[in-house]
């Protein structure tokens, strides 16, 4: 974490042909935020310039409405070469982003979104792990909510990231918060407008002494975490909510599916009831940040200590991003840094 040093100053202020004097704390700090290590450099305005330096105004479109998409995904230095970072499924979150940006009126090439994160991890040239987070919205000062008529545009940075929620597992709590239906919102993307209600979700779990928030859908139904994707396992099955339960499309919760099935898994998408995550013989969640996450305790519904089957799943992803695994190559991505 970056080191913050203050100082107090005092401001010379004239009001009403008067003086008085305020006193004010300043921060000097080696990182912008001193809560995050973020990269040095972002793609801002259709360039590449100190993280700093990518300010937005406070008028900005998508600030007032939440009309942007975001997408998120992890990169890793490469354990077998030094000068080499890898990236999980690149291909498929930029085309997710790219679906994300059409939700909002705006046409966004995925190739084009690949070859700039490519360029952006080239740029900064991270020698930890790290996430990184393209954002599509609405530009404009307009004050008007629309999404005709108003100018549009992309950006990246990145921070250092190492886990998420606790490795050891976490605590979740069910929400008094339900997930937002794909009729009133456009659930296939990741728009930032909907992500009060995992704000408000999240909050209300950590306020209450959890550490997370499981939200039903509006049909009683559970549909997800706070910011990621649930599952369970009952009788050696692999049970996860279908995309009808308001899901986001989580590329982590694809990516597991797929590992089970070819570990002789069985996999079950479909809707899953409050109370089987009570008597789960394994719960766990899943996101880019996330990664798998166990979940030791539901309410006051201990789950069992052990989880063989979350566990493997664990190992066999992590191998897989690390680029241990040849059957999963096509995953992914190499950038060389020189």
């Amino acid at each position: 974490m970056a080191s913050c040093h203050g100082f107090v100053g005092f401001v010379k202020n004239d009001l009403m042909n008067g003086a008085w004097w305020q006193k004010v704390f300043f921060v000097q700090s080696s990182s912008t935020a001193a809560m995050h290590n973020f990269l040095p450099i972002a793609y801002f305005k259709n360039q590449f310039v100190p993280f700093a330096e990518a300010n937005l105004s406070i008028a900005t479109h998508a600030l007032h409405y939440g009309t942007g998409a975001f997408g998120g995904l992890r990169g890793i230095p490469d354990p077998k070469n030094a000068n080499q970072i890898l990236l999980f499924r690149l291909d498929r979150h930029c085309q997710r982003l790219s679906n994300s940006a059409k939700l909002i009126n705006y046409e966004l090439p995925a190739d084009k979104i690949q070859a700039i994160i490519t360029e952006f991890v080239q740029k900064n040239k991270p020698t930890q792990s790290f996430y990184i987070r393209p954002f599509v919205y609405t530009s404009g000062l307009g004050i008007a909510p629309r999404l005709h008529n108003i100018e549009k545009d992309f950006f990246v940075y990145g921070l250092e990231l190492g886990d998420y929620l606790s490795a050891d597992g976490v605590t979740c709590r069910i929400s008094s918060w339900c997930r937002q239906e794909d009729r009133s919102l456009p659930l296939r993307g990741k728009i930032s407008g909907a992500y009060i209600t995992s704000s408000l979700a999240k909050t209300e779990a950590v306020e209450s002494g959890f550490d997370e928030a499981i939200l039903l859908n509006t049909q009683g139904k559970v549909s997800e975490a706070s910011g990621m994707n649930i599952f369970l396992i009952r009788n050696g099955e692999l049970i996860t909510p279908g995309y009808e339960q308001d899901i986001l499309e989580g590329i982590t919760r694809d990516s597991i599916l797929t590992i089970a099935r070819d570990l002789g898994i069985k996999t079950v998408e479909r809707p899953v009831d409050k109370s089987e995550l009570f008597i789960a013989d394994e719960v766990f969640l899943s996101g880019t940040a996330a990664k798998i996450t166990p979940v030791k305790k539901i309410e006051t519904y201990q789950t069992p200590e052990t989880h063989p089957i979350t566990d493997r799943l664990k190992a066999k992803l992590t191998a897989i991003t690390e680029n241990l695994e040849p059957d999963y190559r096509g995953w992914v991505f190499p950038i060389a840094l020189t």
